[in-house]
């Protein structure tokens, strides 16, 4: 069962980050990452994000990709939500999805591919020289992780909310904080120009 109290303030912050940023073109205020371990039924925390909310589709490897695809889609049409496809741009044509998603280490290596005009590209980076390849790939927004500790990288050398903010602050390109997205942690990134989180564990609060 779901507690939506929690995912729902952590939205809400997220979506204040959003307005605050002022971007001209129209991001996600809040976007939920799925994870096949840890999220492996995605649908019922993304029927409880805010219209406008993204939603990248990682199950990497998962033979029930496309059809979860197809349940995310349909979900989508009807919450006014964007569905963007990680590391798949073919799925994510067949698929009629917002965009794309791009894992880091695609961005640096990333072949020739087809731009759906109206995408909403994004990129994974984890530091400077990754949000700079990014920003010179031309993506439309970064996911930068991780800000805080988080139990996907166990033990993982965390940015923190000061180098966060000083690295949002180098680049023109809108990011987005992921790793370690509960409510106190957001409310430390108020001044970091952040357009918005992205989170997995922190959108998805459960009974114990």
């Amino acid at each position: 069962m779901f507690i939506l109290m929690s995912a729902a303030t952590l939205a809400k912050l997220s979506l204040r980050l959003n307005r605050r940023a002022g971007y001209s073109r129209r991001l996600p205020g809040v976007i939920l990452l799925t994870d096949a371990v840890r999220l492996a039924d995605p649908l019922p925390a993304a029927a409880a994000l805010p219209r406008g909310s993204g939603i990248i589709l990682r199950h990497y490897g998962v033979s029930g990709r496309e059809a979860l695809g197809r349940d995310l889609m349909a979900l989508c049409r009807r919450r006014n939500l964007s569905l963007l496809i990680a590391g798949d741009w073919r799925l994510a044509w067949k698929l009629g999805a917002h965009g794309v998603h791009l894992p880091e280490w695609q961005v640096a290596r990333l072949p020739p591919w087809p731009r759906k005009p109206g995408w909403l590209i994004t990129a994974a980076a984890h530091s400077r020289p990754a949000l700079l390849r990014a920003a010179r790939l031309g993506v439309h927004a970064a996911l930068l992780s991780p800000v805080f500790a988080t139990a996907s990288h166990p033990g993982a050398r965390t940015l923190g909310p000061t180098r966060f903010a000083h690295l949002v602050q180098q680049t023109e390109l809108p990011v987005y904080g992921l790793g370690g997205m509960t409510n106190p942690n957001v409310a430390r990134l108020g001044s970091s120009g952040a357009v918005g989180i992205a989170a997995i564990s922190g959108l998805v609060a459960q009974t114990d």
